[in-house]
């Protein structure tokens, strides 16, 4: 668990990240807090008006947490191709949220829990996740969160189904921006 001071070092550095990357500025450094030198994957996601606007992470991380907050906090401004890119004035607006990883493990469908996990499923060259949040935010169960995460692999939504799919299930701890500037 990360406390709301390290919580809000990391968002403070994504927020930075944010508005270089959609100003075509240099990415910030992240400062010699322990909380930067973490090894651990997480996703940057960014809301404008509580609509998605950006998401992007890495299960692994690209180094560091402090690396890889910057990195994806830069991705989901500028690379995410559902999107176009954020622009410096949308920067200064857009909410961040930040989901930090767990390792992910392999899970059989009645493993896993809505809410609390997260799905990665994959077959073949096909794969897709969608982060614990997404099923408490759209209240879904089981069946309808492992059928969303085989449509986002591209693949039917009963793909979990069979044995050549492989589902791995992750935790997350989530912080949303507005929720730990307010406390």
């Amino acid at each position: 668990m990360l406390s709301r001071t390290e919580r809000l070092l990391l968002l403070d550095l994504a927020e930075k990240a944010v508005l270089s990357a959609a100003s075509g500025g240099a990415p910030p450094v992240p400062g010699s807090e322990a909380v930067f030198g973490l090894r651990c994957g997480a996703f940057v996601t960014l809301k404008m008006d509580g609509k998605l606007r950006g998401c992007i992470g890495s299960f692994t991380g690209t180094g560091s947490l402090g690396a890889t907050i910057v990195a994806m906090a830069g991705a989901a401004a500028t690379g995410d191709p559902r999107f176009r890119p954020v622009t410096p004035a949308e920067a200064v607006s857009v909410t961040i949220q930040i989901s930090v990883l767990s390792e992910m493990t392999p899970a059989l469908p009645s493993q896993v829990i809505p809410g609390v996990h997260g799905v990665y499923v994959r077959r073949g060259r096909r794969a897709g996740t969608l982060l614990p949040q997404v099923a408490t935010e759209e209240g879904w169960d089981r069946e309808t969160l492992l059928a969303h995460s085989c449509l986002k692999a591209g693949l039917p939504p009963d793909a979990w189904k069979h044995d050549e799919t492989e589902i791995l299930v992750y935790t997350a701890e989530v912080f949303p921006e507005m929720e730990e500037r307010n406390q």
